[in-house]
């Protein structure tokens, strides 16, 4: 197993204290949601390193390409869905993010047997990113309700663009 890799599998380690930690601050600004700030941030700075990593010491594989965007789905749902659950983000919204991320996992699972990796694209990359900066802005803010509806834009527009862009470009697997 590679280095980038391990990294990977440390972001998934992170998700169920995240979980907890903002579980236990049913969404208020106070010590446990400054710690599930802290653990999201680490997490998302491992979805940097690990791909440097993967690309610098030539570590880019097959699984990588699979755990890494599962990965970051895990991520960014879990906070997505915890907001969701204090009714600060559109059920609407989640099911948008949702509806992307099953679709494109749908066509990559088309693309297996083909012999086709469909690895991240870079409006995946963008939506990630931003959807990652967006949540953190959103729990060291949580009483400014105009974070949440700008954040809630964002993730939706990068969500759908890049949804799109990965069905365009890869529309002709689906007819093979």
């Amino acid at each position: 197993m590679t280095l980038a890799t391990r990294i990977t599998l440390i972001r998934v380690a992170f998700i169920p204290a995240y979980l907890i930690l903002m579980y236990l601050s049913a969404g208020q600004s106070n010590i446990w949601m400054w710690l599930g700030l802290a653990v999201f941030i680490l997490a998302s700075i491992t979805d940097y390193i690990d791909g440097h990593i993967a690309r610098k010491c030539n570590q880019v594989s097959d699984f990588g390409k699979f755990l890494d965007p599962l990965a970051d789905k895990l991520l960014t749902l879990a906070a997505m869905c915890m907001f969701c659950q204090w009714g600060a983000f559109p059920g609407w919204a989640l099911m948008i993010v949702l509806t992307r991320e099953f679709a494109v996992s749908g066509l990559r699972m088309v693309a297996g047997p083909k012999g086709k990796v469909i690895a991240a694209g870079k409006s995946g990359k963008v939506k990630t990113a931003s959807t990652m900066v967006g949540l953190c802005l959103w729990m060291a803010l949580p009483a400014m309700p105009v974070i949440g509806w700008i954040v809630t834009a964002v993730i939706v527009l990068t969500t759908v663009y890049s949804g799109v862009e990965y069905f365009i470009q890869n529309w002709k697997l689906l007819w093979d």
